[in-house]
């Protein structure tokens, strides 16, 4: 072989193999990416309703999440995945959007790494019917701030409400404008915790201005927790949209954007 021949055969097997191992590490590098997203855990699979679809405003939920490029969500439909620890460390954030209404409550196990997940410093996201769920664990009540009880909550017929920023200056809601929202305006929800009301809306059944939208310290941890969600249409509004992602975000690390 002649020696300019050489020279081009070894430039074009050098960038061969330049082009070989840069295809070999693409995977290393898309998984990389994927571990700096916000690992969600959204766990569904009951409600109390046929009204309330659950697959419907979980998938919603997730698309939500996922059209930002922010989070990686798995859906699991089973709240039987609360008993291993283990498998909530994988995870920033727990989104609840379910109500136990033919399954059983949580085991022991279950509620207590649920627990030590948020107060340890992580983030849980509660919609719609979820603070409901588990009515024997006053804990669960605690943590999600407000909570929904059969009998003495509850709301008017879905209907157009305008719903009203309350605290402008918090990283969910700054920038946000009040907006109209197409839902249930859940009311008379109980408890006494501390919270941060994010959102409002005066309700007709209670006659009341009620939160939609807040947030509660639990340990170390962060709760945002709305009462928007009857539907997969409810959970597309773009305000709502946009309330959920940087609820969640907050949630998770803190910071909303």
């Amino acid at each position: 072989m002649k020696p300019m021949s050489t020279r081009i055969f070894l430039n074009l097997s050098l960038a061969n193999l330049a082009l070989l191992a840069a295809l070999a590490l693409q995977p290393s590098g898309v998984a990389a990416e994927s571990t700096n997203k916000i690992r969600v855990l959204l766990v569904t699979g009951d409600d109390v309703t046929p009204a309330h679809n659950w697959a419907e405003v979980s998938q919603a939920i997730k698309e939500t999440l996922a059209s930002t490029g922010r989070f990686e969500v798995r859906v699991c439909e089973d709240a039987g995945v609360l008993d291993s620890a283990a498998s909530l460390a994988r995870y920033e954030l727990i989104v609840l959007h379910y109500y136990n209404a033919k399954t059983p409550t949580l085991s022991d196990a279950a509620k207590e790494n649920l627990v030590q997940f948020v107060k340890g410093g992580k983030g849980l996201a509660v919609s719609h019917l979820s603070s409901a769920s588990f009515k024997e664990w006053e804990e669960f009540r605690r943590m999600c701030g407000r909570y929904w009880v059969m009998g003495k909550s509850g709301h008017g017929p879905r209907s157009v409400f305008k719903a009203r920023i309350v605290d402008k200056e918090h990283p969910i809601t700054k920038g946000l404008d009040d907006f109209e929202a197409d839902d249930e305006l859940y009311a008379k929800l109980l408890g006494d915790a501390a919270i941060n009301v994010l959102v409002e809306a005066d309700s007709d059944w209670s006659r009341k201005t009620e939160p939609l939208a807040f947030t509660l310290e639990y340990g170390k941890g962060r709760v945002f927790h709305e009462a928007f969600g009857h539907d997969g249409k409810a959970i597309r509004n773009p305000s709502v949209q946009k309330l959920i992602q940087r609820g969640c975000a907050w949630a998770a690390t803190g910071k909303a954007e």
